[in-house]
Formats: C-alpha cells, structure tokens, sequence
C-alpha cells in the first residue's frame, strides 16, 4: 500500500508558525479521511538557519492518488513557511 513522504526546508524563523498550519492541514485531512494517518517530523540539525521536515501520510488502504492530489493541493497553505520546493516520495511496504 502507498505512503507518502514529502520533506522541505523550512526557516527556522518560520518554524512555530509553520508547524501551526500543518497541524491545522493534517488535522482537515484526517477529517477528510478518516483512517489517515499524519506524522510531522524535523531533522535534528538545522543547515544554514533552515530546518528540513518531513510529514508522512498513511491510510490502512494506501494512499490512493485521489488522497494524493488532495493532500498536495491542501498543502499549498503551507507555501509561506516553505524555503524551497516540497519533494513528495511514494513508497510501498515490502512483502515478506
């Protein structure tokens, strides 16, 4: 099943406010979606006054690219805080 991973850059200046609006963007998504589930993380060490972040979606029936789209076109809130481009990464789990 499909997850999503979309990491980018954010000023560390910007920080407290962006991490209010994506909490705001996972929680409309989780309403949306109701078995979704949203993760914000950060790396540890901040380059050149940024942070890089990361926020993980998951669904117990995948990501479809309907949720995808949407998820990304919600996601344009966030443009104000983002230093950069937004990368988004789909992965699968591994059959063992």
């Amino acid at each position: 099943m499909r997850e999503l991973f979309i990491y980018y850059r954010v000023r560390r200046a910007d920080a407290l406010d962006a991490q209010a609006a994506v909490s705001q963007l996972q929680a409309q998504l989780r309403t949306r979606y109701p078995r979704l589930r949203t993760r914000l993380l950060r790396r540890p060490a901040e380059e050149h006054g940024s942070q890089t972040w990361m926020e993980t979606y998951a669904s117990d029936g995948g990501i479809s690219a309907q949720m995808q789209t949407d998820i990304e076109w919600t996601a344009r809130a966030l443009a104000p805080f983002i230093d950069g481009p937004r990368h988004t990464e789909v992965f699968v789990a591994c059959a063992w």
